[in-house]
């Protein structure tokens, strides 16, 4: 292995993980979302809870998909919003999201589409194409 190859080799397996990370949702608090919706940028809001097996089967088919298409990840600000805690809260409220298992893609404060329950993933990939294709 030559210099150049070595050097190389190392910065890719020392930004990996940052890439990975980067692909993880953030844990919604009250703002977090907000701010990135007035900010303009796309955000795709999971309705989650961990008891849910409806939401383990969408974060599947959603980190595949990432896993998939790195533009996701590099374009669209994921946020886990855990129903048990925001259920009740203002931004589910103000969405009118009616349970947990729900999609959210958003611009901004516009919403771009949902999905309510379902797993499939050729329609999670369509709403995350939706999204991307609004970035």
């Amino acid at each position: 292995m030559n210099r150049r190859d070595f050097i190389a080799l190392s910065a890719a397996l020392t930004l990996s993980p940052l890439a990975a990370r980067a692909a993880e949702p953030i844990r919604y608090t009250p703002g977090a979302a907000e701010a990135a919706m007035d900010a303009g940028k796309i955000v795709l809001l999971d309705f989650w809870a961990s008891w849910c097996s409806t939401c383990a089967a969408q974060e599947r088919v959603l980190t595949a998909l990432k896993a998939e298409n790195p533009a996701y990840a590099q374009n669209i600000v994921f946020f886990i919003v855990d129903w048990d805690e925001h259920a009740k809260g203002k931004l589910s409220k103000s969405l009118k999201i009616p349970r947990r298992s729900t999609l959210v893609a958003l611009k901004g404060r516009q919403e771009l589409g949902r999905i309510v329950a379902g797993t499939s993933k050729a329609d999670i990939k369509a709403l995350l194409d939706t999204a991307l294709a609004a970035a």
